[in-house]
């Protein structure tokens, strides 16, 4: 099996170099052709010398040996953290501090601090403590792990170092080599390449460069490690191709939607489905589930709509009622004050007619009274 293809440096892009104006005219026999101003670098010696830094790793974890791993800059710092981890080796992605070489006794006192301050805090020290001094030592935990936290397993110094970019690390080149460490290193047109023992040419900028050559490094560790019989390849150690990453990438984040629809014995299930073309499948069912579930909320929302409109056709039944009975007893109401204007009308007129009688009919009483007295008379008579 190939270390690398051809292909896969093409695609992350490791054949680009620095502008011309910035080379390092060491790095000439490394160099292939110029184009518009950058230099391109020789792909065939790049894979000629990973497969002697790859062998050189090997070879060295099969007789257990360490080998740290260096990349402090933005865009090889969690490529530096994720495959150390993979590989179980020290690194350094934070910053390189002066003399993590050649003073490592103080470096392994400042170890031996963070190791103190981690017992204290689970041993419950911090407790019977105020809360000003655990501040403090808190404070000092995380500095000490920010700095050292990668090489706090680190009990002597390693076997070799793995360095992303020399011209950044200079420090740390200048101390590999008086300690007559080994070097591994990715080497791009502005660097130097005197010194280093297993000089990788190669694009030491780009992230997917970066990730790829990292990735070759922790999978010759754990290679070896494994022909040592160390520890066994598995699926998070296997060796695996820039489509093999993105194709695990992928799945990696399909597997994460899933936990947030299935339980956690439910997950052990999903894993292996998701490797499978069934994947979509077994996305798809939690989901069912879950608009199963709301199906009787669903359903009690459409009655309460129902009811809802219900009432409101009820009232709109009243209103038309409400207002008939209203404009009947409004028509009574006009009736009867039109009455009392009729009778007043007619109160009225009787008293100007008995205001405008003339005076005889005022001297007719005394008549009727005769008359009366006549007719009295005569009944009397008969």
């Amino acid at each position: 099996m190939a270390i690398v293809t051809m292909k896969e440096l093409l695609e992350a892009g490791v054949h680009f170099g620095h502008q011309t104006r910035r080379w390092d005219p060491r790095m000439k026999p490394y160099i292939f052709t110029e184009r518009n101003g950058i230099h391109i670098i020789d792909l065939q010696k790049t894979i000629a010398q990973l497969k002697i830094a790859y062998n050189a790793i090997k070879e060295l974890a099969k007789s257990n040996g360490t080998v740290l791993l260096v990349g402090t800059k933005r865009q090889a710092q969690s490529a530096i953290v994720e495959e150390a981890n993979r590989c179980g080796m020290p690194y350094v992605a934070n910053r390189w501090l002066g003399g993590m070489l050649t003073n490592f006794s103080t470096i392994q006192k400042s170890i031996q601090r963070l190791k103190k301050l981690e017992r204290m805090e689970v041993d419950g020290s911090f407790e019977y403590m105020t809360k000003k001094e655990v501040i403090g030592l808190t404070r000092e935990k995380e500095k000490l792990l920010k700095n050292i936290g990668g090489i706090q397993d680190l009990e002597t110094l390693p076997d070799m170092i793995f360095i992303i970019d020399p011209k950044k690390e200079a420090i740390a080149i200048a101390e590999a080599m008086r300690l007559k460490i080994p070097i591994v290193s990715i080497i791009d047109t502005n660097c130097n390449p005197e010194g280093i023992d297993y000089p990788i040419p190669g694009n030491d900028d780009a992230i997917r460069a970066i990730n790829l050559f990292t990735a070759i490094m922790s999978s010759a560790v754990i290679e070896g490690q494994n022909e040592a019989g160390k520890i066994e390849i598995t699926a998070e150690t296997q060796i695996m191709s820039l489509e093999e990453e993105e194709r695990a990438r992928a799945e990696k984040q399909k597997r994460e939607e899933v936990e947030g629809y299935l339980s956690d014995e439910e997950l052990g299930e999903a894993g292996e489905a998701v490797s499978e073309p069934v994947e979509e499948e077994a996305v798809s069912e939690p989901v069912q589930e879950e608009t199963v579930k709301e199906e009787p909320a669903a359903e009690g929302a459409v009655l309460e709509e129902e009811s809802g409109e219900g009432e409101a056709e009820a009232d709109a039944g009243k209103e038309p009622q409400e207002e008939a009975q209203e404009e009947a007893e409004e028509e009574k109401e006009e009736e009867k004050e039109e009455e009392k204007a009729d009778a007043s009308a007619v109160d009225v007129q009787q008293e100007a007619g008995e205001a405008e009688k003339p005076p005889e009919e005022e001297s007719a009483p005394p008549a009727s009274d005769e008359v009366g007295i006549t007719e009295e008379e005569t009944s009397e008579k008969a």
